[in-house]
Parts: C-alpha cells; structure tokens; sequence
C-alpha cells in the first residue's frame, strides 16, 4: 500500500555535542561538515556531504563510539571538518520504510545495504527542517 511520511529534522549537532540528541526512536543523518567557530552572533555548520542515513530504537546511543559504520564516516571527514548529525522522531514501523526510501533515494557512501532495492509499496517522502542534501520531496518505487 502507498505511503506518505513527512519528516522534519532537527539539528544539525557536532559529533562532540551528540550528546544534545534525544535517546529516542527515529532516522538520523550522518554529514561531514565544517563548524563555523567566528560568525556572528552565534556559531554555524556548513554541511558537505551526506555519509549515511540510519534508523534507531534510541538514536543518541546509537550514533556512539561503536557504531559499526563509524570509522567509515571518520575516514570521509578531511582536515578542518567534523562528523555532523540530524535526526527526526519517528516510531518503528514508519522509520524502517522511510529510512529505506532515503537510502535508496540518495545512496550515501557509508551505507552499505538498502542502496540498490527498495521491497516496499511505493513511498512519497516529503521532508523539512535539518536535512542537507535530501529532496524536499520525492517517491520510490518498489524495485
């Protein structure tokens, strides 16, 4: 059956601020970026590339130290940049298809599966807020 999800991320938060991210259910996105320290009046992040998308029971405990993918990230990130998170609440069922339809709409280079088959009914994501690079709104197929 056809679906629409609407999401609205929040963020963008520093690997070294991820603390700030709610440990709860959701899809979190996963960028390199640039902090900028000097403007004025408050300090900004410029975004660069999307590295992975991902979806969790409890999203804070999940972008830690372990996570599987980490080092993939790290190794993207070049001199003067840090590792950037978004995310949006969503609960299991909706977060599983929507995170698949992003993964398989953008294809970022440190998600391993999902990039090349999407087994779900045709998905409408329409998406707002913190969310660099994703379209504000698209639909895939099943594949």
């Amino acid at each position: 059956m056809a679906k629409t999800f609407e999401l609205v991320f929040a963020g963008y938060h520093r690997d070294i601020n991820r603390k700030n991210v709610p440990n709860k259910s959701g899809i979190y996105l996963v960028y390199r970026c640039v902090y900028n320290k000097d403007v004025k009046p408050e300090p900004t992040v410029t975004l660069k590339q999307l590295l992975y998308i991902g979806e969790a029971d409890e999203i804070r405990d999940r972008i830690g130290e372990d996570h599987e993918r980490r080092k993939c990230w790290e190794d993207k990130i070049e001199s003067g940049e840090a590792i950037c998170f978004s995310y949006v609440l969503a609960n299991q069922a909706d977060r599983e298809r929507a995170e698949a339809a992003l993964i398989y709409k953008k294809k970022p280079t440190c998600n391993i599966q999902g990039k090349d088959s999407f087994n779900y009914d045709s998905t409408t994501v329409k998406s707002s807020g913190s969310c660099y690079d994703i379209p504000s709104s698209f639909t895939v197929e099943r594949t």
